[in-house]
């Protein structure tokens, strides 16, 4: 009989980085599923781009730092912020769009800093928010779920876009975000931002096809497939429940204070965990081991910090989704999270104590 001596820490389920990243990839799946048959077979499309230009980008300064290739591109860790990004962004938004970010994310974000595990951001984030601040218009390219599209489009039809912006039936993208009653269409949280500002109660705004449902035409069902995929990475153990729970928590929490403080002007807080990118953001993004926070009471409250700043960028911020602004700066906020919530080592004796 042999003793194993192994150093902390001392995990249960022992899993290399490179099947950690892969079975995050996996659990998106359901996501990008119904993401692509309510959205658009776009998300497809900026899938393969992403996917390829975040492995060539890998590849090249990996041969500028003269060291080896094929090891670091089957980490994965390339593989899964493609795929982070190209669900994130517009199905139909131009292809250079992606190609632009999905290299930024790797070039600048990542390995700029040294490479996996010492980026200070999330990649995908860092490249939305460059991306939306650069690219506006193209960023907020939006089509309406498939049930409110008055086109159906193919697979044919979702390259022709991306490549050329029109459909291969000659439709342009505004033409393409125009529903079915003739209204050019925005997300839900959009068009409710844009609807209160404008005077409307919420009520009012609740009665356009965009709402059908309580959280939006098709994006109850991309954010309950993203849970589902979050549920199975919590099962499998590859991402711990703090983070989730907190950004979740968190949400609910003030978004029902708010709409039981005036609910004609607040949405209620179902509507806000089930729009937008909620569940991507609490299961997916949030939990990036690299740029989230170590501890678990750090964790607690990274992930509070994330769902309160979600809450605020979308009610008074200049964006309708605050997801991505909220997550890098939590990141910033790590190091500060980190350095006060550390464990004390064992046998510690505080300044004064016993004299």
């Amino acid at each position: 009989m042999s003793f194993k001596i192994a150093s902390s820490p001392h995990n249960r389920i022992s899993r290399s980085t490179s099947q950690l990243m892969l079975l995050v990839v996996l659990a998106c799946l359901p996501g990008i599923i119904v993401q692509a048959l309510l959205f658009g077979y776009g998300v497809l499309v900026q899938l393969v781009l992403a996917i390829a230009t975040a492995w060539a980008a890998e590849a090249l300064i990996m041969r500028l730092r003269a060291k080896p290739v094929l090891p670091r591109l089957k980490d994965h860790s390339a593989l899964l912020t493609g795929v982070l990004l190209a669900v994130a962004i517009p199905p139909y938004a131009p292809w250079w769009l992606i190609i632009i970010g999905t290299g930024f994310a790797i070039i600048i974000v990542k390995q700029l800093y040294g490479g996996l595990g010492n980026n200070l951001f999330n990649p995908a984030m860092a490249a939305y928010v460059m991306l939306l601040i650069s690219f506006p218009l193209q960023m907020t390219q939006w089509l309406p779920s498939a049930s409110l599209q008055p086109e159906a489009l193919t697979l044919l039809d979702a390259v022709c876009t991306v490549f050329s912006q029109y459909s291969c039936s000659g439709f342009s993208v505004s033409q393409l975000q125009t529903g079915i009653d003739g209204i050019s269409m925005a997300t839900p949280l959009d068009t409710l931002r844009t609807d209160l500002a404008a005077g409307r109660t919420l009520t009012e705004s609740l009665q356009q096809p965009v709402f059908y449902g309580f959280a939006g035409a098709g994006w109850l069902w991309v954010n309950l497939a993203y849970l589902a995929g979050g549920l199975v990475l919590l099962k499998l153990q590859v991402i711990g429940w703090r983070i989730p729970l907190a950004v979740l928590g968190t949400l609910f929490g003030l978004s029902l204070l708010s709409w039981l403080a005036a609910a004609d002007t607040n949405p209620s807080p179902l509507f806000q965990l089930f729009s937008g990118a909620t569940m991507l953001a609490a299961f997916f993004i949030a939990t990036d081991p690299v740029s989230a926070s170590t501890t678990n009471q750090g964790r607690i409250l990274y992930g509070m910090l994330i769902g309160l700043m979600i809450f605020i960028i979308r009610k008074y911020g200049g964006y309708p989704d605050g997801v991505a602004f909220a997550v890098l700066l939590a990141n910033m906020a790590v190091p500060l999270i980190d350095y006060y919530t550390r464990p004390r080592t064992y046998g510690h004796q505080a300044k004064g104590a016993g004299k």
